[in-house]
């Protein structure tokens, strides 16, 4: 156990959820957002699904939710047909992706987290709102690109921003990690540290 405690926030998911630490992903942008704020701790399978989750959910969260737990879903992401294709070769077939299916996926998520009162991202809409998303989003046709994951971690701020949760979990909500005043603070040539404030403000506005 390595303290102290922080907020902890589990990516638990398949393939795209354990190779969001690769291709500066979302994972490891979060975890960069989240820095001595929160822990973004990482559960992805790749090629199970759904029902293969629901198989180890109580080994993944053994303690089972607490009344502190809040739930975010992210719904099934569009899919690059064509590329797939060529990335793929002869299994295409077999992957049996198009875009409809995540369609029908997608809007089956949002409508049963309405129903249960749960936080839900539509990342199906989300990336197809991207200029040129088709070649810009994936790195396979199925897996996210840096591009597609930085709308991804937009638009999980959003949802947290917008979230009238207690305690908030948006990070700026979030307290940081013991003081960020240090005698070893990088000085600049006019004897202060205006140039490390200007590039922790860019930083800042750019993950509102």
């Amino acid at each position: 156990m390595v303290g102290p405690e922080r907020p902890q926030f589990v990516l638990f998911g398949s393939s795209i959820v354990q190779f969001s630490y690769s291709q500066d992903g979302f994972g490891a942008i979060l975890t960069d957002i989240y820095a001595r704020k929160a822990d973004i701790l990482l559960r992805g399978y790749a090629g199970w699904n759904s029902r293969g989750a629901l198989q180890v959910l109580e080994q993944v969260f053994p303690k089972s939710l607490s009344d502190k737990t809040r739930v975010l879903f992210l719904s099934t992401p569009p899919v690059n047909e064509a590329q797939i294709c060529e990335f793929f070769g002869r299994t295409c077939d077999q992957l049996c992706r198009t875009n409809e299916s995540c369609r029908i996926y997608s809007e089956a998520c949002i409508k049963l987290c309405r129903e249960l009162d749960i936080k839900v991202v539509d990342l199906w809409t989300a990336l197809q709102q991207r200029d040129n998303w088709l070649d810009v989003c994936f790195v396979d046709g199925i897996h996210l690109s840096c591009e597609a994951s930085k709308i991804v971690v937009k638009e999980i701020l959003k949802v947290l921003k917008e979230a009238q949760w207690e305690p908030g979990l948006h990070w700026k909500s979030l307290p940081t990690e013991f003081s960020e005043d240090s005698p070893y603070d990088v000085i600049g040539p006019g004897g202060d540290t205006k140039n490390v404030a200007d590039l922790n403000l860019h930083w800042q506005i750019q993950w509102e």
